[in-house]
């Protein structure tokens, strides 16, 4: 099931979560890590620090791709104004989690941006979906959630592992698929991620991508645990 029909290079298959509280935090952790880690995605917690912007600019000045997690939900308009104004700005990802209007408002203005569609977070299980009132099982309401993504012109979705399987199985190749919640075999950590894999599960089930945080921010070590990923990796895509 592991996906090798993209051209994605290897070293950028890890994707480390900046979930820190300022800039100059998160550039010391980009420079510790040095070229263990070309991709890094940046979501709500640094952008309500100051200088947002300007370092989401200087990460693409250093070489680094950017994915901004910011999970757009808002009329079509606005939402289509916030893509819009990521343009030119070195964005490789944007997330969207919002209604079918939503999804092709941000598809009509990506531009170079690719846009992910949150299909159902992985911090919730079957008791908060129920809680919730979806009258359906996770695996129904990530399928089609990602069915409408595509339709709606997206380029793939935010999704567990767990699900990704049945992703690949009915969507096939063209869907990118970037799963978070990812816990190391040696490190699974607990907290509020509810639908977690391993590195080398993700992949297997057909995950294009993982995002992974704690695990490495948290250990010792940042830059040996994102390079202990990245050999993970490079045994699922090896050459």
């Amino acid at each position: 099931m592991t996906s090798q029909m993209k051209t994605i290079p290897r070293a950028e298959r890890l994707i480390a979560a900046l979930d820190v509280a300022g800039v100059e935090e998160a550039k010391a952790l980009v420079q510790r890590l040095g070229d263990s880690v070309s991709f890094y995605k940046v979501g709500l917690e640094l952008f309500m620090a100051e200088g947002f912007f300007g370092f989401i600019d200087w990460l693409a000045r250093t070489g680094k791709k950017v994915f901004v997690d910011l999970k757009f939900f808002d009329i079509p308009e606005t939402v289509r104004a916030a893509v819009r104004g990521l343009g030119n700005r070195g964005v490789t990802f944007a997330t969207v989690h919002g209604n079918q209007a939503m999804l092709e408002a941000a598809a009509q203005a990506k531009g170079d941006v690719k846009i992910l569609a949150v299909t159902v977070l992985t911090s919730l299980d079957q008791g908060d979906l129920d809680d919730l009132g979806f009258q359906c099982d996770v695996q129904t309401l990530v399928l089609s959630r990602a069915r409408r993504a595509l339709e709606a012109g997206c380029d793939g979705v935010v999704s567990s592992g767990l699900e990704a399987p049945a992703l690949r199985r009915e969507l096939g190749a063209r869907l990118l698929i970037v799963t978070p919640g990812i816990r190391p075999v040696q490190n699974r950590l607990t907290g509020d991620q509810k639908r977690t894999v391993d590195v080398a599960r993700a992949f297997a089930n057909g995950a294009d991508y993982i995002v992974v945080g704690r695990p490495i921010r948290e250990a010792p070590d940042p830059r040996a645990a994102a390079q202990a990923i990245q050999a993970t990796i490079a045994t699922e895509f090896p050459g």
